[in-house]
């Protein structure tokens, strides 16, 4: 990129995150803390081209505002230095977490979905289905009030957040026992017989800004009615490698894991082998984890809108509760 339009990306982000307008000055002095070189003078001509061009609203000596087109401008600029961000995020957040097995506490990932409780009402027979039948990360749930938080997001007013455990939080559990873990592809898998058959999408985890199931669910891909209703259909999973020395602890946590309501792996294969024809590393060992995400997705399966995120933010273990209990807690929610 050229210095002009580092110029132009670096004043931009210095309006993306204020809500008040901003002066040149004020600017200039941001760009500065940033490391630019940028006068006052230099500021404000940059300001008028970009107003020129939609980019920002100048509101005379009270200063300047971030449009949506600038938004959107400094988004898809910025978009291919994401590659890899999701990858970057997976070791950041598997670091950050500090549940503790033994004891059953700390936080754990989450994930994080807006949805009118009506509609999760309305199709909480299914959601609780995808649990019993093993298609979700875990069995276990959390429901955010509105005005409560979770990371950088706030639950609005007639919404809920509904929370599901990520699976990176295995990751996390297998590091604080000395395994590292690589997390390779999020991709759809095809069950038949309610048993893992093949995978028949996938998205690399360094070659993608956004959660490869956000993606499948936003654009239909899912078939997860089928899978609880039939036995056949296409979830969520993704496919991880661990050191093939460590398999035989990664599948008693498995089980230590499952006790407690955070299973998750569907297959761990053995040191060197294919699993579901995925090839693996020398010296290490594959596993397919079911997707986090999972239940939501019945909810755009049958019409009904919500906005998912993945890995949204961290979250207290006993703030988890049984999915079997979601009915009820949802219902004294709405009252």
């Amino acid at each position: 990129m050229d210095r002009k339009g580092a110029n132009y990306l670096a004043i931009l982000k210095a309006l993306k995150n204020e809500s008040q307008p901003q002066s040149a000055v004020k600017i200039a002095a941001a760009l500065a803390a940033a490391g630019y070189d940028l006068s006052e003078r230099s500021v404000r001509l940059y300001l008028n081209d970009m107003e020129e061009r939609g980019l920002i609203q100048q509101l005379g000596k009270r200063g300047s505002l971030l449009t949506e087109a600038g938004a959107e401008d400094l988004r898809t600029s910025q978009l291919w230095r994401r590659v890899g961000f999701l990858s970057a995020k997976i070791d950041q957040m598997t670091y950050a977490m500090d549940f503790d097995l033994p004891t059953r506490s700390g936080r754990v990932v989450v994930n994080s979905s807006l949805v009118s409780p009506a509609d999760l009402l309305t199709c909480i027979e299914d959601v609780c289905e995808v649990f019993a039948k093993g298609f979700a990360m875990g069995t276990r749930v959390c429901l955010l009030a509105p005005g409560e938080t979770i990371g950088e997001s706030t639950i609005p007013a007639g919404k809920v957040g509904f929370c599901t455990v990520c699976s990176i939080t295995l990751n996390g559990v297998l590091l604080k026992h000395g395994i590292p873990t690589r997390s390779r592809f999020g991709g759809l898998l095809q069950v038949r017989d309610s048993l893992p058959e093949r995978f028949v999408e996938i998205i690399d985890y360094e070659g993608t800004s956004i959660d490869p199931l956000e993606i499948f669910i936003r654009s239909g891909m899912t078939d997860y009615l089928g899978a609880i209703r039939l036995g056949c259909g296409r979830i969520g999973a993704s496919f991880r490698e661990v050191p093939s020395g460590s398999r035989e602890m990664v599948v008693s946590l498995a089980e230590r894991l499952t006790e407690i309501g955070l299973g998750a792996f569907m297959e761990i294969g053995q040191g060197g082998r294919p699993v579901l024809d995925i090839p693996v590393s020398e010296g290490r060992a594959g596993a397919i984890v079911v997707g986090g995400l999972n239940p939501i997705s019945v909810i755009h399966e049958r019409g009904f809108s919500s906005q998912s995120r993945a890995l949204s933010g961290l979250l207290e273990f006993t703030r988890l509760f049984s999915y079997e209990d979601l009915p009820q807690r949802l219902k004294a929610m709405r009252r």
